[in-house]
């Protein structure tokens, strides 16, 4: 008794470390072989590494755990004839369960003849499990999943918490000519986007500095440093210093991104378009607004800037490190919700950590900027405007830009979610609402606590023009397929609309949202594929579709000669229970699929290798590439592309 005891335990533990990967001594294969027009042999092969063995199916119940074959959905669909037939088997006596046992060495296969019952059915699903022993045991499961059209997959990477859901090969394509996709203009693209972040990035750093948390420090910090260092060099270099300081303080945010994006190249798309994390930054924007029209400030703890600030007085270059963050946090009222915004529009862009590190670099650059340039050059600190009212302004100012981005947020989640609650109409309103409020705030019609005695001047006034300019811009978008191009990607689609649409895809064209469909479609019609890779929160895609697809000539062209399919990869509604599984990505991450986001998402990184949206793939039905992908693009170079695909395939 106390060697079953001893037995079971060791089989327990190493079990236990098989379901970490450490151990795999048998290497599976499967296959299915037709034998006539109904009938089918399933073939599963293991090869078992010296020394271990694999139980039969026959082997006594009093001893080790036999091998069971299991068929999914075979009620209805197909049926079995008879039993699994087994390669060669050996018989021995075990001690310790002191029965004689069946199994297999070096080589282990079992077969099971299938009569098909339905027509329809196109692919199988077999789950094993059995039991692999040396000087211990492990207990394993092994899942395929067979296409009866000669496609037959074994799906390594594939775990199942349930036996009833589907397999994750309906994710991986047999690509033909693989290579035309030049991977490596993603690399390109991604860097020309890296620069527009860092610009807009240093653009957010410009603004920051006009805030009066942050201007009135600039020649008090330069004056430090001018007068307190003992010579003019040495003031010069530590200005210097102070502001590369600031600039590894802001980039050092974006750090714990890359360990995110390493984990799950998709992870920040997910967390981006995560509707209740797009809630709350929604109901955050709104804080940061009415913190800028001066209802209350946002401060971090006073003890924390007290502990920097007392740690600055150290001196050397630690000293001026912590100087460096003091600033940080005091101005923290004023650049945070900049920071908000540049955090959320950097996880919601294509490049992911990368993007957020080149926007934090410029908007570090931009608040070092002048502590570097005044102590170089002190006599421009006497050019510098005194601290006033127009600080205020300017926050104002913020407070409506912060009110609308809030509102982008809320559109995201509502695309996603499909609530239905800001189609781009109301969100229009919503918009015209809000910056016919900043105008009247410039006509000196509506003031906000901090506001001192209203002036009007001839800036002010000709700034609140241009505003109702611009609302009245907004208002052009509310007429039926209205297209604001200098807002493209801003509002909710034009399909996603309060008026009734012909269509659910892009400036009313037909498209598919599922691949087997759109496959299907375009063999029936012998037609080339344009596999587009989107997001409902896409800002890309919708300036895609809306400046590139509604030119006429690329209008045409995707219309008559080719089968549009859109594949959304954040779209969160649920799919199927019967449809859902994991798929193991990588040794550290079992990803759940579980919406359609997450498939169509899993799709392009699994096929294509990226994680990034917009990206067009152009295909045949045999699922043969015909030219490289495309990102992010202009008319001119789109529409060659498109026009010689389908020169090359005619």
């Amino acid at each position: 008794m106390n060697k079953i005891f001893l037995f079971l335990a060791l089989c327990v533990g190493i079990s236990a470390n098989a379901q970490q990967g450490i151990l795999e001594p048998v290497k599976w294969n499967c296959k299915v072989e037709k034998v006539s027009e109904t009938e089918y042999d399933v073939i599963l092969t293991g090869e078992i590494d010296e020394e271990w063995h694999v139980f039969s199916q026959f082997t006594s119940e009093d001893g080790s755990l036999p091998s069971v074959l299991t068929f999914e959905n075979a009620k209805d669909n197909y049926e079995l004839i008879g039993a699994a037939k087994e390669s060669e088997t050996i018989i021995a006596f075990n001690d310790v369960f002191e029965v004689e046992e069946t199994y297999f060495l070096d080589k282990v296969q079992f077969t099971q003849r299938i009569k098909l019952l339905s027509e329809n059915l196109k692919q199988i699903t077999v789950n094993l499990d059995y039991q692999v022993c040396k000087e211990v045991c492990i207990n394993k499961e092994e899942n395929f999943v067979l296409a009866l059209d000669g496609g037959v997959v074994k799906l390594e990477n594939v775990e199942l918490d349930d036996r009833s859901k589907v397999l994750s090969n309906q994710l991986i394509l047999d690509l033909k000519n693989k290579d035309r996709l030049n991977v490596g203009s993603d690399v390109v693209s991604s860097g020309g986007n890296l620069w527009k972040i860092f610009v807009l990035g240093f653009l957010g750093g410009l603004v920051a500095l006009l805030t009066p948390c942050v201007f009135p420090m600039i020649p008090l910090t330069v004056s430090f440093f001018t007068k307190q260092s003992g010579t003019k060099s040495k003031g010069i270099s530590n200005a210097i210093l102070y502001g590369l300081f600031i600039v590894i303080i802001y980039v050092g945010l974006s750090i714990p991104f890359h360990f995110l994006d390493s984990v799950d190249p998709e992870i920040l798309n997910t967390i981006s378009t995560n509707i209740w994390l797009n809630v709350i930054f929604f109901i955050i924007f709104i804080f940061f607004a009415f913190s800028f029209f001066g209802y209350y400030e946002l401060t971090l703890p006073s003890s924390w800037s007290n502990k920097m600030d007392s740690a600055s007085s150290t001196g050397g270059l630690i000293g001026i490190f912590f100087m460096a963050v003091t600033l940080a946090l005091v101005s923290f009222s004023c650049t945070g919700p900049i920071l908000g915004s540049l955090l959320a529009g950097s996880l919601t862009s294509d490049g992911g950590a990368f993007q957020l590190t080149a926007g934090m670099t410029g908007f570090g650059a931009a608040l070092a900027l002048p502590f570097a340039l005044f102590a170089l050059f002190p006599n421009l600190l006497k050019s510098l405007p005194k601290s006033g009212g127009w600080l205020t302004t300017v926050k104002v100012l913020l407070g409506f830009v912060e009110l609308a981005l809030a509102f982008k947020f809320l559109s995201n989640a509502d695309l996603v979610a499909h609530w239905g609650i800001l189609k781009r109409e109301v969100f229009l309103g919503i918009w015209m609402v809000i910056f016919l409020l900043m105008a009247l705030y410039f006509f000196g019609i509506i003031r906000f606590p901090h506001d001192g005695k209203n002036k009007f001047s001839f800036p002010k006034v000709s700034f609140a023009v241009l505003i109702v300019a611009f609302v009245i811009y907004l208002g052009t978008g509310l007429t039926k397929n209205s297209h604001l191009k200098l807002l493209a990607g801003f509002p909710p689609p034009t399909f996603y609309s309060l008026y009734e649409q012909e269509s659910n895809c892009p400036l009313g064209l037909d498209c598919f949202k599922d691949f087997d469909e759109g496959l299907a479609f375009a063999k029936a019609n012998n037609k080339p594929i344009l596999l587009d890779f989107t997001g409902w929160a896409c800002v890309n895609c919708r300036k895609m579709e809306e400046n590139v697809w509604s030119d006429p000539k690329v209008y045409d062209l995707l219309k008559e000669n080719y089968v549009l399919i859109s594949l959304y990869v954040d779209d969160r509604k649920e799919l199927s229970e019967a449809e859902q599984f994991k798929i193991k990505l990588n040794e550290n991450h079992l990803k759940p699929i579980e919406t359609v986001g997450d498939k169509w998402s899993t799709f392009q990184y699994l096929n294509f290798q990226t994680a990034s949206q917009p990206y067009y793939v152009i295909m045949n039905s045999n699922l043969e590439i015909l030219n490289e992908a495309k990102q992010y693009t202009g008319i001119e170079e789109y529409y060659d592309w498109l026009n010689e695909s389908v020169t090359d395939l005619n």
